[in-house]
């Protein structure tokens, strides 16, 4: 029973460490690039956690509920779905990087309760709204189907029945979310600080690009083998 429990509640720091991945924080910080400082960051972080909470949670219920494990095809196309997002989303970043060179200096200000950003004269990005949260969702929704796979098979192996295995995964999840939104707090509160700038934004922003296409291109290279 001890054994047991202790093992569900190191779930939780399991998950704080898992958030702190080079793929994880890779592909957030193409995100937080455009929305500096550390609210906005924390939010992206928890928005990211939320949809690789429900991944893992899901099929991994589904798994510990058939006995099955993810065919070893099935688990290298997640990864190779994670290599392809963080090329997409490093090009993306270089491309923002690129547009915004032609731009003014960014002007936040607030309409009522929602943020606003406005680079240059002729454009208006709305922060609060759906594209700000859909984006780090879907980044931690792929990442979750990568990572569920390996902790179902972890936990199975490990816990003895089925609700302390279902718990053991609610927590890693509750604990990726807090990891993330420490960290993508901790990198949109820092380049607040240290690109005040739009051309120290936009180094950074091409900076992340090209970190992200060059990982996405290392992860995909033996995903590839497995899948041929």
């Amino acid at each position: 029973m001890l054994a047991s429990a202790g093992g569900i509640l190191l779930g939780v720091l399991v998950g704080l460490r898992h958030a702190f991945e080079p793929d994880h924080l890779t592909a957030v910080s193409t995100l937080v690039a455009e929305a500096a400082g550390g609210r906005r960051g924390t939010v992206l972080g928890v928005i990211w956690g939320v949809g690789h909470t429900a991944a893992l949670v899901i099929v991994g219920t589904l798994l510990l509920a058939t006995g099955a494990a993810l065919p070893e095809r099935t688990t290298a196309a997640f990864e190779l779905a994670v290599a392809l997002m963080l090329i997409v989303l490093g090009a993306r970043s270089l491309w923002i990087g690129a547009r915004d060179g032609a731009r003014g200096s960014v002007h936040r200000h607030h309409h009522g309760g929602g943020a606003h950003a406005h680079a240059g004269p002729d454009e208006h990005l709305h922060l609060a709204g759906r594209p700000f949260a859909l984006r780090p969702l879907i980044v931690g929704l792929v990442h979750g189907l990568a990572g569920s796979g390996a902790i179902t098979a972890i936990v199975f192996a490990e816990l003895p029945d089925l609700p302390s295995r279902l718990i053991y995964i609610v927590l890693f999840g509750l604990g990726s979310i807090l990891g993330m939104a420490a960290a993508s707090g901790a990198v949109g509160a820092s380049l607040q600080r240290a690109a005040p700038t739009s051309r120290r934004r936009r180094a950074f922003a091409v900076a992340s690009g090209v970190l992200s296409i060059g990982l996405g291109i290392a992860w995909a290279i033996p995903e590839l083998g497995a899948i041929a």
